[in-house]
């Protein structure tokens, strides 16, 4: 449950209505995972610096894995993608294109709550793209990753300057660091807002 302020406590139906209306659907999937947008948005080039064989990442909002199959061959036999998505429709597919490109066995899907990841792994890198502008507490989303990023973790932030303002997003860089996350880079991925996070020293 999250304090609205003057709208007050919301419940779980209100909060899913609400996700509802943010959260892409599932058939803008296909749209993302388009070759045209490989050539603005090449997945490998943008993982590639941080990703190495046998890390766990975490990718919120995978879609139908633009950046989770990449992932999973980056991270090798020894490594895992979990990807975590409320919609499950996006999920199967995902999972189908895994099998087709022979990396079914290390991406483990999972659906999720608006409000809550669900995770409870350890993550060396944790993806969130085109995703913070979608999530009904954003304050809260910070929260749950900072407690399961490793010490070394990383999170991939990136937003689509279509959706999100240079404002909006340095007040999402202000939100995350109240969770105890700060920039250490800002990557240059195309058409999109994007930074790199650490964990604050305790």
């Amino acid at each position: 449950m999250t304090d609205r302020g003057s709208r007050g406590m919301i419940s779980g139906g209100e909060r899913k209505r609400d996700m509802a209306k943010r959260v892409c659907p599932w058939w803008v999937g296909y749209l993302l995972v388009s070759p045209i947008r490989r050539w603005l948005q090449d997945p490998e080039k943008i993982l590639s610096p941080y990703i190495t064989e046998g890390m766990t990442v975490l990718d919120i909002g995978p879609g139908m894995g633009f950046f989770t199959i990449p992932a999973a061959r980056m991270v090798g036999e020894s490594g895992t993608v979990i990807a975590i998505d409320v919609q499950e429709r996006m999920l199967k597919t995902l999972r189908k294109r895994a099998e087709k490109a022979g990396v079914a066995g290390r991406v483990v899907t999972r659906i999720c709550e608006p409000n809550s990841i669900g995770i409870s792994e350890p993550i060396d890198l944790c993806l969130a793209f085109n995703v913070v502008h979608e999530v009904p507490d954003p304050r809260a989303f910070f929260s749950q990753i900072k407690e399961i990023l490793k010490p070394t973790g990383r999170l991939l932030l990136s937003e689509p300057r279509g959706h999100v303002s240079e404002k909006e997003f340095q007040g999402t860089l202000t939100l995350a660091a109240a969770a105890g996350l700060k920039v250490i880079g800002k990557p240059k991925i195309g058409r999109s807002r994007s930074a790199l996070l650490a964990l604050e020293a305790e």
